[in-house]
């Protein structure tokens, strides 16, 4: 199986002023067709320093991928290192420099002199059309390898990887079918999900086992390979049947199901309406509810109660209620569902109310204390959390592990 390398360039990577989103997005798609991600490497601006990430790249695996520095401007190095690379000289190509001019005339717009640059390709590479941009890619086989560069700006390069690179991997692989399918799981932790899946999680076992953490969720990734498509999608069902029966209800959906989207479709099959009343989440499962399209038939409102006035106000709840427990407490909570519930006269009702920090908290209540309630004309159900990391890390928690209490009583 071949393996890639990915060379991301640019000092905006390097002073955090530009998240590098470009490694994960082609991590990921690789790893759809069955092309393992063995090294990253970040560099900034200067021709040797992207040489000598080439090289290393090359030494890791029998494909590099090279994203940024394509631009017109000065310190967009790329094109010049790969000539570099390849002991070569630029050359002008006339048939990329009249694309690039027919798209500044196609805007009206004069283009600027700096842009012919973008026309220069090294002596014996091959420029990747750039269909949504001005930068064209370039592609090289060195020494049995596989260079690729494309611009750093993601929907050019995300254009770029599925009209170009993607069909000359898949050339590569020489007819090996990799099938990919996703397990999706929350409420436990990977080393958790690890231990009960056991001997699954060897690296040397075909289909592979892959675990990420990410979007409120643990997915794991089965990768099967075989000569035949036929058997790659048997393999992989074979695996996705064991290991739903060691996880079991830990698992939520498939491939790339998310949460918020389960559950939505959970309360539009039972015909269910759904209200939230949230303090520390400020929103949140509102917002993670709502963005899944179709929402509007099951969700009826929500609430926004940050403040015990809010509370009291808004929610109607007891003003002896908070002073005795506090706002933060199991009854509170409970109080926050059921009211909700029966004001927006909906099915079910999510309640949150907790210390996100990073002040707030004491030696009794500490910051990620949480409190999650979900009633429903049945019963309400209140559950204790203690959540740790960041402000934003206890919401989204808190969010999410509301989603998975809602999602688990809509099974029952």
């Amino acid at each position: 199986m071949p393996s890639a390398s990915i060379v991301t360039i640019g000092n905006e990577l390097l002073n955090g002023h530009t998240a590098d989103t470009n490694a994960a997005f082609i991590c990921q798609k690789l790893l759809s067709i069955g092309i393992p991600v063995v090294s990253v490497y970040t560099v900034g601006d200067d021709i040797s320093l992207i040489v000598r990430a080439l090289k290393r790249a090359a030494r890791d695996a029998d494909i590099v991928i090279a994203t940024g520095g394509l631009g017109p401007t000065d310190d967009d190095l790329t094109r010049q290192a790969f000539a570099k690379l390849m002991g070569v000289k630029l050359i002008l190509d006339e048939s990329i420099l009249a694309k690039i001019k027919s798209y500044f005339e196609k805007r009206n717009i004069r283009m600027p002199e700096k842009n012919a640059i973008q026309a220069h390709i090294p002596k014996g590479a091959q420029a990747i059309d750039n269909t949504v941009g001005t930068a064209p890619g370039i592609y090289e086989n060195i020494k049995k390898k596989q260079f690729f560069a494309m611009p750093g700006v993601p929907f050019e390069m995300e254009r770029m990887l599925v009209d170009f690179v993607f069909p000359k991997l898949q050339k590569r692989k020489g007819g090996k079918f990799t099938i990919i399918k996703k397990v999706r799981c929350f409420g436990e932790g990977e080393s958790a999900i690890a231990e009960k899946l056991g001997d699954l999680m060897n690296r040397h076992r075909n289909p592979l086992i892959n675990c990420t953490v990410g979007g409120g969720a643990i997915t794991l990734h089965i990768v099967a390979s075989a000569k035949t498509k036929i058997l790659a999608e048997k393999m992989a069902q074979k695996d996705n049947a064991i290991i739903t029966s060691l996880l079991g209800d830990l698992i939520f959906g498939f491939d790339e199901q998310t949460l918020p989207e389960v559950v939505g479709r959970q309360l539009a099959k039972q015909k269910k309406t759904i209200a939230t009343a949230e303090s520390c989440t400020g929103g949140l499962v509102a917002k993670l509810i709502t963005d899944t399209p179709g929402a509007s038939d099951y969700f009826t409102q929500g609430w926004v109660t940050y403040s015990n006035k809010s509370k009291t106000q808004l929610l109607q709840i007891p003003p002896q209620l908070i002073e005795k427990y506090g706002a933060v407490s199991e009854q509170v909570a409970a109080s926050m569902a059921k009211n909700a519930r029966k004001k927006a006269n909906s099915n079910f009702a999510v309640a949150i109310t907790g210390i996100a920090g990073p002040a707030g908290g004491t030696e009794q209540k500490p910051v990620g204390l949480v409190f999650i309630s979900i009633c429903s004309d049945k019963n309400c159900l209140t559950k204790q959390f203690y959540f740790s990391q960041t402000r934003d890390i206890i919401r989204h928690r808190a969010a999410f592990t509301a989603m998975n209490m809602l999602r688990l009583m809509l099974k029952d």
